[in-house]
């Protein structure tokens, strides 16, 4: 009988949707974070369930094939939190098609389906340009960071592989500062102190925003140490502080002050110039995003003429790209903040046929089709959760011939794609695009069509 604390020999067999390595010990399932399929580990028992336990490598006895070559690496905070960076990139790519295959069989119970081979990155690293790092203090040293796994304890490394070099140059010169300033660090037991994150935004002309999240009020030695910062890195054309005042997890505040430049940044995506301020949502990859993208207009075939519906459209970037052929472009978004960025863009872009509706899609989707309007087409990119049953289920009865779905998540696509197939449809083909290499996460493009 196994327990918490042993050490045994195990064989990783395979990768399950989430990342980790699948081994058996006794007829037991044990799942092994940063594991790759060939593998044969010593590992540490973590916890211990009914069916399954849970260990972390404490050797790699034999390493697989697919695994990288420093076979020093073993833990998450090696890989610089990287849970998908032991595996040989091509192998990241293979390994995620996979994960789509397996999921989409087992939840959405569908077969028949063309599975393309994941659309890789040509910079599989310093990609992200988006990056929120929580502060800690670590020997008296203000650090930043990222969490260990499953914990609030901040870890920080010299370089974060994965954030573009500027932002990795931005937060370490900020750091330096605040350190000289001996400014207090936030502790979320007790409330107390000021420095709460750190966030940079950076855009393909090597520019930067820099947003600094504190609790408390605006005080001098914070627009100081912003101002010496600035100085340090002319790349920086915005620079903010936010305050958050609350107890919460959420990094960004209530209310962000503009201490230098301007207030927005700017990035352009297939002709389309979009502004950036704190609060804006933007990819985090923005080549890996043309790809996702132009798959899934190219999914959607002949627009002109056609009236799209772009649901769940964020700052409305997918509507207007398809405003370039479409007659005309609804989208529909949650997130006020996220449809007055969409309008606005539209109108410095001097795209006239769209409109941007802010609500739930589950209310507006549906009154837009009882209104009488015709629609043609239909594009979905939901949050995580996915989409609700009765959209899906109103979407179905007007008989739209092909409905295109990006997800961030290929259970709850895979989920939704078995309710549409209830209504008379059937998923053709599926491209998994690699938005964030040296991670586990997936995204991907679903064609689903009419029967």
């Amino acid at each position: 009988m196994l327990k918490k604390g042993e050490k045994i020999v195990l064989k990783i067999d395979k990768i399950v949707y989430g990342g980790e390595g699948l081994g058996f010990y006794n007829d037991l399932a044990v799942f092994v974070p940063m594991s790759v399929p060939g593998d044969v580990l010593e590992v540490e028992v973590i916890s211990l369930k009914k069916n399954y336990a849970r260990a972390l490598i404490h050797k790699i006895i034999k390493p697989s094939e697919d695994r990288v070559e420093d076979h020093s690496k073993v833990s998450f905070e090696d890989f610089h939190g990287c849970d998908f960076a032991m595996l040989k990139y091509e192998k990241q790519l293979a390994y995620k098609k996979e994960m789509v295959r397996e999921v989409i069989e087992k939840i959405g119970k569908t077969t028949n389906f063309i599975l393309h081979e994941t659309i890789g990155a040509e910079k599989p690293l310093y990609y992200r340009n988006k990056v929120i790092e929580p502060f800690a203090k670590n020997k008296g040293r203000i650090i930043s960071g990222f969490y260990k796994r499953r914990s609030h304890e901040v870890f920080e490394v010299s370089e974060n592989h994965l954030q573009s070099k500027l932002a990795n140059k931005v937060i370490r010169e900020l750091k330096k500062e605040l350190n000289k300033a001996s400014i207090s660090v936030y502790n979320e037991h007790t409330h107390s102190g000021i420095l709460r994150h750190v966030m940079v935004r950076t855009n393909s002309k090597n520019e930067a925003m820099l947003v600094l999240i504190i609790k408390g009020k605006l005080k001098k030695e914070l627009e100081d140490v912003i101002k010496k910062t600035v100085g340090i890195c002319p790349e920086i054309k915005s620079a903010y502080i936010s305050i958050n005042n609350r107890r919460t997890n959420f990094a960004l505040g209530e209310k962000n002050i503009l201490i230098l430049g301007e207030p927005t940044i700017s990035e352009e995506m297939f002709g389309i110039s979009f502004n950036m301020s704190p609060n804006s949502f933007f990819q985090i990859n923005l080549e890996q995003t043309k790809k996702l993208y132009g798959k899934a207009i190219e999914y959607f075939g002949e627009i002109q003429n056609k009236n799209i519906v772009d649901a769940y459209s964020g700052t409305g970037t997918i509507a207007m790209i398809l405003s370039e052929k479409a007659k005309k472009v609804y989208g529909i978004e949650l997130v006020e903040a996220a449809s007055r960025d969409a309008i606005k863009t539209a109108e410095q872009n001097n795209i006239k046929n769209t409109e941007f509706i802010n609500g739930k899609v589950e209310e507006k989707l549906i009154e837009l089709i009882d209104s009488g309007e015709k629609i043609d087409g239909i594009i979905f990119d939901p949050p995580r959760k996915g989409i609700e049953s009765s959209v899906l289920t109103k979407v179905a009865e007007i008989n739209l011939n092909e409905i295109v779905y990006i997800s961030c998540n290929p259970s709850t696509f895979a989920r939704d794609v078995g309710i549409l197939e209830s209504h008379g449809y059937y998923l053709k083909e599926v491209q998994p695009v690699d938005m964030f290499p040296q991670t586990s996460h997936i995204e991907l493009v679903g064609k689903i069509v009419k029967k």
